[in-house]
């Protein structure tokens, strides 16, 4: 059995977390991290794929995906194959979180209600999928891949704020009726069905016992995100959090939209759900702000997003520990410092980030630890409503010897074809800088 006991402290340097995995798996694994860790290969991933498909043929290159990027980075396709992949992280103390990877930008709308229509199918089938997958489900929401993404940035910019918090009733605590919480859920019914695809979705995923964990996606349509996702909180997180938001610690509003919307649901009286992540969209949301004319909504540089990200850190545990099950918190990460500040602390008081950035942080990777910084919260390593993620077959060193410690340590697992799960994959490890840094030192 894996040790759990209280005081067993991570180790993320020895890789012996790794005997947990097949031969077969580390060979894959070695192959696909190396070619990861090449920035220009991952820049031009979308035109590598897409070009290969052409010379080589589609079965060929589905067969090469499979043994390679594809078999690395996705549960599968058919619901036999995502249960088996379910199955084989259960079996070395990992929790599936499962993913539908669709999802659009603004200016790229799909014609019709077809496109809506069939993702909307695939988040139903999604939650019947997750269910099966044992105890504990989550599943990931992509809200643009059900309703159209200019609608959501539409409704921000057309609407003020102070008066979608007054129907809503939410931010603001206007009223703890369940008619206050039914106006509020009106939000998430706009033209075109897909806000009342995501209401229904969230209503069949209580039922089901599968918690919604709602994705963050870019800055100019998240508030409208962020008030449905509250609204749907007002109406299905009363005595466990099963609906939860994302907040990104790379926009310069990060800990304050979290301390706002963590504040309205406690006023309100229901649970709260905190997914924590730096951010996925980097690039767009510098070039767009560029070409607005606009100041950047991210924080200017690495070492700002990481003190932001151990900031929302410190909030987030801090209410876990305050209210018990009534909060929910996923420390989304591939950063080890990151991981360890949420662990562990060190002597003379401090934590990770404490203004001196990674390399002072990364000092901190070889010293013994004092008290789990969870510990020393009272929050318990497994059903104390903190836990781990990253994503599938990524940074397997963290979530194993996480898992190896007693911690709850989901994965998340994108499930599909090729051709509608690669380039979401391609996309993430395009923005995410800190996914190929952990490719390198894996």
């Amino acid at each position: 059995g894996r040790p759990t006991a209280k005081g067993t402290p991570l180790n993320f340097g020895d890789g012996a977390a790794f005997r947990l995995k097949s031969g077969r798996e580390l060979a894959r694994a070695l192959l696909v991290l190396r070619l990861c860790a090449f920035p220009r290969l991952v820049r031009h991933a979308g035109t590598i794929l897409a070009t290969s498909r052409k010379i080589l043929g589609a079965r060929l290159w589905g067969g090469l995906l499979r043994a390679t990027f594809y078999g690395q980075f996705v549960g599968g396709e058919t619901p036999a194959e995502v249960a088996a992949a379910a199955g084989r992280l259960r079996a070395v103390g990992l929790r599936p979180m499962l993913a539908v990877p669709t999802e659009e930008d603004v200016g790229q709308e799909k014609d019709g209600e077809e496109w809506y229509e069939a993702n909307r199918g695939a988040a139903l089938e999604c939650v019947g999928l997750a269910a099966a997958t044992g105890p504990h489900p989550m599943m990931q929401l992509k809200v643009t891949a059900l309703m159209s993404a200019r609608l959501c940035e539409n409704r921000h910019l057309g609407v003020s704020l102070r008066r979608l918090d007054d129907v809503a009733g939410v931010r603001r605590g206007a009223g703890r009726g369940r008619g206050s919480a039914a106006e509020g859920v009106a939000l998430t019914r706009p033209v075109g069905g897909g806000g009342g695809a995501v209401f229904f979705l969230a209503q069949h995923a209580a039922a089901r016992g599968v918690r919604v964990l709602v994705d963050a996606e870019q800055s100019y349509v998240n508030p409208a995100l962020s008030l449905a996702t509250l609204a749907l909180m007002a109406r299905h997180n009363r005595g466990s959090p099963w609906v939860w938001n994302t907040y990104q610690a790379y926009l310069q509003d990060g800990k304050r939209r979290l301390a706002g919307d963590a504040a309205a649901a406690r006023r309100r009286g229901v649970c709260f759900g905190v997914k924590l992540v730096r951010g996925a969209y980097l690039e767009l949301e510098r070039r767009r702000a560029r070409e607005g004319g606009n100041p950047e909504p991210v924080h200017p540089d690495l070492d700002a997003t990481h003190r932001s990200y151990g900031e929302c850190l410190e909030l987030a545990l801090g209410l876990a520990a305050r209210d018990g099950e009534g909060v929910g918190v996923m420390v989304a990460t591939h950063n080890e410092v990151s991981v360890l500040h949420a662990t562990q602390r060190w002597g003379g008081g401090g934590y990770f980030w404490g203004g001196d950035g990674d390399a002072a942080a990364a000092e901190n990777l070889n010293r013994p630890p004092f008290r789990g910084r969870m510990e020393e919260l009272g929050i318990p390593r497994q059903g104390g409503g903190v836990c781990f993620g990253q994503l599938l077959g990524m940074c397997d060193h963290v979530s194993l010897a996480l898992g190896e410690a007693g911690y709850a340590v989901y994965k998340s697992v994108p499930y599909g074809g090729a051709e509608a799960t690669l380039p979401y994959l391609a996309r993430r490890a395009q923005e995410n800088q800190g996914v190929l840094q952990a490719a390198r030192r894996e």
